[in-house]
């Protein structure tokens, strides 16, 4: 009898370990963000252990879609991830909690550096000697809102009288050898100098303290007032299971979460879903990063 108690001490001490443990999947964009959203909330459930994995959020619910892997909260940065690859058959809810837009980043030892601006960056990119980094449509949104990005650029910048100045395909078939999984792989090329220039979120280049364009509301994704402008773009990617394709659409950047049916901790996701969306919580700490 002794010796049965004995050894169900370090199984229930196992078990309080793991009651304990979040498994988040999340976009490479929230990696600083979810670390000091995870250092404030374990100061109110203290033993709180995360296990966090970034990857494009595409790929993060492709890990439950066609690997069957389990996770507490995934957090896209597309609120359309989770209503297209997993609601209704792996989850249920789609909880928004955070707003971005697109901007071009770069640093002080990129070429062309001095003479980039707003006005003119898509004439510095185009440039034979000038190289520049973005993430795989097929894998991260950050990938597919680059390509939005480029289709609402040329029909912008195109005047009504002329021809347009360029053309989508200039750009996507320009440096594919710098094209990464997530968008936050491409700060490694950038400060190795491999690339001058990325397509990034707003909130990665002030976490990084990376110099940036600010693009035109008309073609940023950032103003949710322009909604209807920003459908007019569009892309074919790849969907939940191998063969399958998904066509996403234009929308105003808005980061989104959800707490799976396989979650193993669904009552502690619960808690921190409540902490991630206190305005005086998790939105604060948000704000502070950029968000």
């Amino acid at each position: 009898m002794l010796l049965c108690v004995l050894l169900a001490i370090p199984f229930l001490g196992c078990r309080q370990q793991a009651d304990k443990q979040l498994v988040i999947f999340h976009a490479g964009s929230l990696a600083m963000p979810l670390k000091a959203l995870a250092d404030s909330f374990t100061t109110m459930y203290p033993g709180t252990e995360f296990k966090m994995e970034a990857a494009g959020s595409i790929d993060c619910a492709r890990k439950i879609t066609e690997l069957g892997r389990s996770c507490d909260i995934l957090a896209s940065a597309d609120y359309l991830v989770i209503d297209q690859l997993l609601i209704p058959e792996y989850a249920s809810e789609n909880q928004h909690f955070a707003t971005n837009s697109i901007v071009i980043a770069y640093t002080d030892k990129s070429r062309e550096a001095d003479h980039i601006t707003s006005d003119n960056w898509y004439e510095i990119l185009r440039l034979p000697h000038v190289f520049y980094g973005r993430s795989d449509p097929h894998a991260d949104p950050c990938g597919y809102r680059t390509v939005f990005v480029l289709q609402l650029a040329e029909k912008y910048y195109t005047p009504a009288d002329g021809p347009a100045p360029f053309t989508v395909q200039d750009f996507t078939e320009k440096d594919q050898r710098f094209i990464r999984p997530k968008e936050v792989d491409l700060l490694a090329l950038l400060g190795s100098q491999a690339i001058d220039y990325m397509f990034i979120y707003k909130s990665v280049a002030l976490q990084h303290g990376l110099r940036y364009i600010e693009l035109p509301d008309d073609i940023n994704l950032g103003d949710s007032a322009l909604a209807a402008q920003y459908a007019q773009a569009q892309l074919k990617i790849r969907g939940s299971s191998p063969g399958d394709s998904i066509v996403v659409t234009g929308t105003p950047i808005v980061y989104s979460f959800t707490i799976p049916h396989n979650a193993e901790n669904p009552q502690l996701a619960k808690k921190f879903a409540a902490f991630l969306t206190d305005p005086d919580g998790g939105q604060k700490i948000l704000r502070s990063l950029g968000q």
